[in-house]
């Protein structure tokens, strides 16, 4: 795998996902994972340096979201955004998603900006403000069908501070690591749902969170 291309990576890993390897979308991500090397060296987006690295852990790690998001035309949030994941790869693949780049940075909101000025998306925003300060009707439109992180909170945490831009009975998705199980012990009367997947191109698995929040205490 060390010897192969960016192009071929994408391809095996959106195959491993069960999504068509579209030559678009594999244009898109190419052009990403050249900005994203391009910014990097200047504003330390990403401890990650290699193609392969990227590939695999940001933008094919960003998809597995994907398996526990509802079809059809929903509005997302990606809290933490960061230098676009998860949110930017889901966008790539589900182009009919509303997204919101929540990032309180200023140097990695611009980033988020510069990508998506230059890959013409359509229905995607950047938010430069921190989740706690963030209020349906002033920074967001509506309230999310689905908000995402992506290793920044505990379960618990991402509940208390996310809740409140997602609708009765939307979701909140994390992808997790091993040590989810001992999170998972502390969830009495938190409704979820947990599913254990690998991370294509490797023998990692994660496991992806998804908390309902219908009729749950916010």
């Amino acid at each position: 795998m060390d010897t192969e291309k960016p192009d071929e990576l994408l391809k095996e890993g959106l195959l491993e996902l069960g999504l068509a390897p579209l030559s678009e979308h594999i244009s898109t991500f190419l052009f990403y994972l050249s900005e994203l090397k391009k910014w990097n060296r200047a504003y330390n987006l990403t401890g990650l340096k290699k193609d392969e690295d990227i590939i695999i852990k940001h933008f094919l790690d960003s998809l597995l979201y994907l398996k526990a998001m509802p079809e059809g035309e929903i509005r997302v949030a990606d809290i933490g955004s960061g230098a676009g994941f998860p949110g930017i790869p889901i966008k790539i693949i589900r182009q009919e998603i509303e997204m919101y780049l929540i990032e309180p940075s200023g140097k990695k909101s611009s980033f988020l900006g510069h990508i998506i000025r230059h890959l013409s998306m359509g229905k995607i925003e950047v938010v430069e403000k921190r989740i706690e300060d963030i209020k349906v009707s002033r920074e967001l439109p509506v309230a999310v069908n689905v908000a995402v992180t992506r290793a920044l909170f505990s379960i618990k945490d991402f509940i208390k501070k996310a809740s409140h831009i997602v609708k009765q009975g939307g979701t909140l998705v994390l992808n997790k690591g091993p040590k989810v199980k001992d999170e998972i012990k502390n969830l009495e009367g938190i409704r979820y749902q947990i599913s254990a997947v690998s991370l294509p191109l490797t023998h990692i698995r994660r496991f992806i969170i998804s908390v309902n929040l219908k009729n749950q205490a916010k």
